[in-house]
């Protein structure tokens, strides 16, 4: 059988990078890990071609060769998957959806036109979708309350990669996190309880990487790397070893609960593996709003020296940031701005509080009634929230531009990179020198073009490269790397304002017209109980 993955566009995010990567020659920050897992899991004398439409569209050669068609995606990825589903129709193909929008949202990838329904967690599920084909049957849902046992999950096909359009490769050691957050849906999709694979396992999948001929920077996709502390533990002690047999080919990054700073050893085995960056989700600095997210973890210890930790550590901190959460009070953007410059955090994901599907926090407002029309249309950082906040909408998504703005800005942006530089810990792995290729030099040379002299930021580049150089010179590179990265937050915070104020005034008109309609039905109501009481 014929099979063809595609994986659907994504709109630009956060996360997107779109001109860092121009500037090296990628194409896409990540690769789709779920799909070439699909693609180990189903039968290995299946034919197999994959398409990240983040990279090209897919050809009609491709479309008529295909058997079978399946997509994978997230929720950010709903209107290309939506368009994709109709036009393998349109094409005669049996399709087949799975993935965490599917999970969530079955019956709109459904609606839309899918055959197959192949949700939850692919090890379960995928055999009873083959066992389907087998007997012949054009479709069917395949579902599991079950949480399968990944120490049997095969090695991911990476060699189905157009591997030199990735910045990054992905590798997954764990699914589920231990903790109980409100607004999250990883609890719900994989479960509270933390499942490892083991460390040969993870081992052999950095075999078959290193094998292809990939040397560059993956990332632990876990939503909680450090879930279960012990397996963890024992994965990097093996990894350590590894790394320095293979003279470092990969550097790491990942996700983390802030718990991580409680733990020297584990921060220092990571160090030793060659990580350089860990996203936490610290959300707020409004305890108040932790504790009814039910984010407990962050409310133990001072945030801004759990962060402090972490960077002295060797681990440059990406943080996750939210606003709008129930009961907050006003100015909550300019108090995570203060606590974004104190912590010294560089990359700080920013965006307003959206109810995910199935969530705790998505059945509590379905309860109240403050789920809006939205729920149906994007999420992402683009986009206003999904509900009925406890305070106006407007307040908040101004509060929401502004901070982004300002945390982006260009000057700020550098002077925060800096003080989090001066303060990181060194790498402690022996790495080789090695020449850089041109296409990286020239990237460079291009943001120390931008920064260093076109804009008005040239002193403070200067100033604070040469203060590198003096007071932690061990750090340069990976210094003038993240001082890249506002090329693309320069552009994306102009796209956050564009879009959330087109959003705001849409949002205006329909509320004025629906107060028009409850003032008209009032009246209506009012004339008739006249009437009546005449």
């Amino acid at each position: 059988m014929r099979i063809l993955l595609i994986y659907p566009l994504f709109p630009q995010t956060f996360w997107s990078y779109d001109k860092i990567l121009e500037l090296v020659n990628r194409k896409v920050l990540l690769p789709p890990l779920g799909l070439i897992t699909v693609a180990a899991i189903l039968p290995q004398t299946w034919d197999f071609n994959l398409v990240d439409r983040n990279i090209r569209e897919v050809t009609e050669e491709e479309w008529q060769w295909a058997d079978l068609v399946i997509f994978s995606a997230m929720i950010v990825q709903k209107n290309d998957l939506i368009a994709q589903i109709k036009a393998a129709k349109q094409r005669g193909k049996l399709v087949a959806v799975g993935g965490p929008y599917a999970t969530s949202l079955p019956h709109e990838p459904q609606e839309a036109g899918a055959d197959f329904l192949i949700l939850d967690e692919g090890e379960i599920t995928l055999p009873m979708f083959v066992d389907a084909l087998t007997k012949r049957e054009k479709n069917g849902t395949f579902r599991t309350t079950e949480k399968p046992d990944v120490t049997a999950t095969p090695i991911p096909r990476y060699d189905l990669l157009e591997l030199d359009a990735y910045d990054s490769m992905s590798v997954q050691f764990s699914r589920g996190c231990p903790f109980q957050c409100e607004f999250c849906d990883i609890i719900v999709l994989y479960g509270r309880k933390p499942r490892t694979k083991t460390p040969a396992q993870l081992l052999k999948e950095l075999d078959y990487l290193y094998k292809l001929g990939w040397r560059r920077s993956i990332f632990m996709v876990d939503d909680n790397f450090i879930g279960n502390k012990r397996n963890v533990k024992l994965l990097l002690k093996e990894l350590k070893i590894w790394q320095a047999e293979h003279r470092y080919p990969f550097a790491f990054n990942t996700e983390a609960s802030v718990d991580l700073a409680d733990d020297t050893e584990l921060m220092e085995l990571m160090v030793q593996c060659n990580f350089n960056a860990v996203f936490l989700g610290i959300e707020t600095p409004d305890e108040d709003s932790l504790q009814l997210t039910k984010k407990f973890q962050n409310t133990r210890n001072s945030l801004v020296d759990t962060v402090d930790k972490i960077i002295r550590a060797g681990l440059r901190p990406m943080a996750g940031f939210i606003i709008g959460f129930d009961g907050e009070k006003p100015n909550a953007g300019q108090r995570i701005i203060h606590f974004v410059e104190e912590a010294a955090i560089p990359t700080a994901m920013f965006g307003m509080l959206q109810a995910l599907p199935n969530t705790a926090l998505w059945k509590r407002l379905e309860e109240e009634q403050r789920l809006r029309d939205e729920t149906r249309k994007d999420i992402n950082q683009t986009t206003l929230m999904n509900f009925v906040p406890t305070r106006p909408i407007e307040e908040i998504a101004r509060e929401y531009i502004e901070a982004f703005w300002t945390l982006y800005e260009p000057k700020t942006y550098l002077d925060r990179v800096y003080r989090c530089f001066l303060k990181l810990g060194a790498s402690q792995c022996k790495i080789p020198a090695s020449l850089p290729n041109w296409v990286d030099l020239k990237a460079l040379m291009i943001v120390i073009w931008r920064q260093g002299f076109k804009r008005n930021t040239r002193w403070q580049f200067w100033h604070h490269l040469f203060g590198i150089f003096k007071h932690n010179p061990a750090v340069w590179e990976h210094y003038l790397t993240v001082c890249a990265h506002n090329e693309h937050f320069l552009e994306y915070r102009q796209t956050i304002r564009t879009e959330i104020e087109k959003q705001l005034v849409q949002f205006q008109i329909q509320e004025k017209e629906r107060q028009a309609e409850v003032e008209s039905e009032t009246k209506i109501l009012t004339t008739i109980n006249s009437g009546k009481n005449e």
